[in-house]
């Protein structure tokens, strides 16, 4: 990669990753009493976290290996146009009247009911979902323009600014939907925000592949160190697999989502029914709780990251987020605020850690693809972690939180094999990243 490639500045991406965060974040403290008011139960809540997967299942592979070839830029774009669209379906679910489609009644699932304003709202997320390659694509695009040794750092920063606005996401939701357009206001400002991302996508962001249109037209050169792949265009699923270490760490991206999907379909629902939260209460949990992962992920990240490799932070954070999920199923504020703080001690330490480890090993020639993977993986265990996690509340209730731990703790496990991959010396890899060679 170009020198030049290096010296873009990373803050018109933390400012996109910051601007799309704050309107997704707008909806998370209503969207399960919205479902609520459409007749949905805690199944279809889950299902409808769930489709937002499936979908983002499918397209984001696709979008991560587009961006490979044609540039981190346009799919970008591409991700937040979807965004955008899907804004305005999940509007006309608050225009429609709650009228049942049908309706059968489960042990299992509990009582569904199918409303209209509910087959929109599955059709705005679905619309959302084969779009959202920007996570991946937005990892790939960092990971072009940080040096390795900035990785960790330039993670946290991007996590920070999805975090400021998860804070004020939550909040604005609060202060808009107490006014008299009610929950229509909070939907309209996220809509007028993802437009906001396109416009400074377009006018603010630079591209950052250079190389990728060599890769397009065949001109680079593999390291000859990588796994041979017959079509070096297109690489295979099964090639990308087949990349040292990589398919270990798609697992642990798996089981991390797993353990987290279980308490993000869990906790909202424990909140408005065993805590009997309001939509105010539960905005400021996430506000406080994102606040607090600025803050680990900004000063204490940057002051632990000179002491502490990316291996040694992902497995102590997994350790303590393992005790957060335990202290979630009290019924004490006090506890759950504590719970919130280990919660962003330890996501705000892992996650970043690992992103690095996982950017490392893909290195830069197939970053998009193997991006595109992990946020597939990601997506699967979100369908399993959402659906299962309404399922399992239904029956267990705040109990659910002890399957996070149990994911998480297993995690913490695994990730001791990390530590191994420290030991390769930085001569075994290759120049263009096509990664990290086995032991």
């Amino acid at each position: 990669m170009a020198e030049a490639q290096k010296k873009i500045p990373i803050f018109p991406l933390m400012s996109v990753n910051f601007i799309g965060t704050l309107g997704f974040s707008i909806v998370l403290p209503f969207l399960v009493y919205l479902v609520k008011d459409f007749k949905g139960n805690a199944f279809l809540y889950g299902a409808l976290g769930a489709s937002y997967s499936v979908f983002q299942m499918i397209g984001a592979p696709i979008l991560g290996r587009l961006s490979d070839y044609y540039g981190r830029k346009k799919i970008l774009f591409i991700c937040e146009a979807g965004s955008f669209v899907s804004w305005a379906v999940f509007f006309t679910a608050l225009l429609v009247p709650v009228d049942t489609v049908f309706s059968f009644s489960s042990g299992l699932l509990g009582n569904i009911v199918v409303t209209i304003p509910l087959i929109i709202l599955f059709l705005a997320r679905a619309v959302d979902g084969i779009t959202a390659g920007d996570i991946s694509v937005a990892n790939a695009y960092l990971a072009d323009i940080t040096d390795e040794k900035d990785l960790k750092k330039n993670y946290g920063k991007m996590a920070a600014s999805a975090n400021i606005g998860f804070i004020l996401g939550p909040l604005l939701a609060g202060v808009l939907g107490a006014t008299a357009l009610g929950l229509k206001l909070p939907v309209i400002t996220a809509g007028a925000i993802s437009l906001a991302a396109l416009f400074l996508i377009v006018f603010g962001l630079p591209e950052s592949t250079a190389h990728a249109h060599k890769i397009h037209l065949g001109h680079h050169k593999p390291n000859t160190n990588a796994p041979e792949s017959p079509k070096e265009k297109r690489p295979s699923f099964r090639y990308l697999m087949g990349l040292p270490n990589v398919s270990f760490l798609l697992l642990i991206y798996f089981l991390i989502y797993l353990g987290f999907n279980f308490f993000y379909t869990s906790f909202p629902l424990y909140a408005s029914e065993g805590l009997k939260w309001n939509v105010t209460k539960l905005g400021v949990f996430f506000a406080v709780l994102s606040a607090e992962m600025v803050l680990v992920q900004g000063p204490l990240l940057s002051a632990v990251s000179k002491k502490f490799s990316d291996e040694f932070l992902t497995i102590a954070g997994g350790f303590i987020l393992t005790t957060n999920f335990l202290l979630m199923m009290s019924h004490d504020i006090v506890v759950l605020y504590i719970a919130a703080l280990l919660f962003s001690v330890g996501n705000g330490l892992m996650w970043p850690s690992f992103l690095s480890v996982l950017s490392r090993v893909a290195g830069h020639t197939y970053q998009g693809a193997i991006q595109g993977l992990a946020s597939s993986a990601g997506s699967l265990a979100s369908i399993i972690g959402l659906i299962l996690g309404g399922i399992l509340y239904h029956a267990y209730y705040e109990k659910t939180f002890l399957i996070a731990a149990a994911i998480i703790f297993i995690v913490s496990l695994f990730s001791f094999r990390l530590l191994s991959l420290k030991k390769v010396p930085k001569t075994n890899t290759p120049a263009m990243g096509e990664g990290i060679q086995p032991q």
